[in-house]
């Protein structure tokens, strides 16, 4: 089963769309209840991450975001995506309620369906393009072979699956942050943990999906864009 904790992640910079003021940091060991949840990591990485979706994105279709998590990223997007579909998800129903909030007043944002990403069968037929932020590594390996083999299945040939989030890679010196994030991850949860970039780009391309662009991005994260 993928598990997502959505009270830290190690981004950091300026960022922000307009709209409702944030409500209290969501963090999942300490949940208030609240069915607004708010992810602070959201609030620092979507101006960037948005600027990487602007280049790969098509112009109309369905954007299917695994692991949507409190539904704040999918809210920006949509509004700043507006001809696009957006379909969110999460195996959890807190934060399903959560999206259904923030995404209320977006017309272009279907209800979100409850995905595993590890699991078996999933509730959706076909997408345009896959968005997975600040999963990989918060989550299973399995749940990451899962994406790959349903990306495989629903997105068509050219259709971008896109990553983002930290990573090892061979021929880069990883930051002193994402080490101690990493060994603070596997503190947590022995299955989670930082990948090596090759290994998501082995079982990726085990379903034809060849890395297009590796893109730096702010707090040594990376966005990752893969195509078949």
């Amino acid at each position: 089963m993928m598990m997502k904790d959505r009270g830290r992640t190690n981004d950091a910079g300026p960022g922000g769309c307009a709209g409702t003021p944030d409500p209290t940091p969501w963090i999942a060991a300490a949940d208030s209840g609240a069915t607004r949840k708010h992810a602070p990591a959201t609030l620092r990485n979507r101006d960037a991450i948005a600027g990487l979706l602007a280049t790969c994105l098509p112009e109309k279709g369905t954007v299917l975001e695994i692991a949507s998590g409190s539904g704040e990223h999918c809210a920006c997007f949509a509004a700043r995506f507006p001809r696009l579909h957006w379909q969110p998800s999460d195996p959890e129903p807190s934060a399903r309620a959560s999206i259904a909030s923030w995404c209320a007043d977006r017309a272009n944002v279907a209800q979100p369906l409850a995905i595993d990403a590890a699991a078996e069968d999933w509730p959706i037929a076909r997408a345009d393009a896959i968005l997975c932020i600040n999963m990989v590594h918060i989550s299973p390996w399995e749940a990451t072979l899962g994406l790959m083999r349903h990306a495989g299945r629903l997105l068509p040939p050219g259709a971008p699956l896109v990553l983002y989030g930290p990573y090892f890679r061979d021929e880069v010196e990883t930051a002193l942050s994402n080490i101690a994030f990493d060994q603070s991850l596997r503190e947590r949860d022995p299955r989670w943990g930082l990948r090596r970039l090759e290994d998501v780009e082995i079982a990726a391309g085990e379903h034809g999906f060849l890395p297009e662009r590796v893109v730096d991005m702010p707090a040594n994260n990376i966005g990752v864009i893969f195509r078949r």
